[in-house]
């Protein structure tokens, strides 16, 4: 009998989870914080591990999340440093404060010149190596605090804080852009789909205001039609699809915004083997 209650306590037969790497799907208007906080529910064991992320997706963005867990993250340069892919919606006519539809209306635009042979012609100039500039919305530190927070800042008292930055670029590297799709969307469908998106975020960003703005641009009952392309992006680590869509439009002389965002794989991390 002591034998056996030795081998029973020096035998721990449950799964050692620390030090593993995790392929997470982060759903439409999550954070990545939060997404860490779904997994800890959905499986228990990861309760108490140290969990982090390694790259982030905006709210308006879906996909791929590359999840480190406990010792991992000692690992978390390499994981950083991954390739991506992604498949971007852009959206022709208007662009936002954050280059997306989660963000206040700033400009519009007659996208009647928008056709696929400008639209492939454009992306020529995003392929190889860019110098990009960060979004103004976006996690990059500059003096010491995130774009982020200097454009809330900004947005909150009415000064010029954001502008007196100079925005931080850097050189990413596109080694593919394809242009898959060509597509118009219907001004009543388009307004639904952003109330519906930003909706599903939660915490503060300035979604009542937003969706106020976005409907002084588009009516529920509208007959306008406005373009939309799909394109397919294979890119180093740190590139913003927010901020090619956004200088696809200015190449163009358009406005034009993020509408959709999927990161399809992160490595060898592909979004069909995600955890949902």
């Amino acid at each position: 009998m002591q034998a056996m209650l030795h081998d029973a306590k020096t035998t721990d037969r449950r799964p050692d989870h620390s030090g593993s790497v995790l392929n997470l799907y982060k759903n439409l208007g999550e954070t990545p914080r939060e997404r860490l906080e779904r997994l800890r529910t959905q499986k228990p064991h990861y309760a108490h591990e140290v969990l982090s992320y390694a790259g982030r997706l905006d709210p308006m963005a879906e996909g791929v999340l590359v999840c480190l867990v406990g010792s991992a993250n000692k690992r978390r340069d390499t994981y950083l440093g991954m390739n991506k892919e992604y498949v971007l919606d852009i959206l022709f006519g208007f662009s936002t404060d954050t280059y997306d539809i989660l963000g206040r209306v700033m400009e519009t635009g007659d996208p009647a010149t928008i056709a696929r042979d400008t639209v492939q012609k454009a992306l020529n100039d995003f392929r190889g190596e860019v110098d990009q500039e960060y979004p103004p919305f976006s996690s990059q530190p500059v003096e010491g605090k995130s774009l982020f927070e200097w454009a809330r800042l900004t947005a909150q008292t009415g000064t010029s804080a954001l502008s007196a930055l100079v925005l931080p670029h850097r050189t990413v590297t596109v080694f593919e852009i394809q242009l898959q799709e060509m597509y118009k969307v219907k001004e009543p469908l388009l307004l639904s789909y952003i109330e519906s998106s930003v909706e599903k975020v939660s915490g503060d960003f300035r979604q009542e205001e937003v969706i106020r703005l976005w409907k002084r641009h588009l009516k529920a009952e509208g007959e306008r039609e406005f373009p939309c392309a799909t394109v397919k992006i294979s890119c180093s680590s740190g590139t913003y699809m927010r901020s090619i869509a956004n200088g696809i439009g200015i190449t163009l002389g358009v406005p034009a915004l993020a509408l959709h965002i999927i990161r399809t794989k992160v490595g060898e991390y592909e979004v069909e083997k995600s955890i949902k």
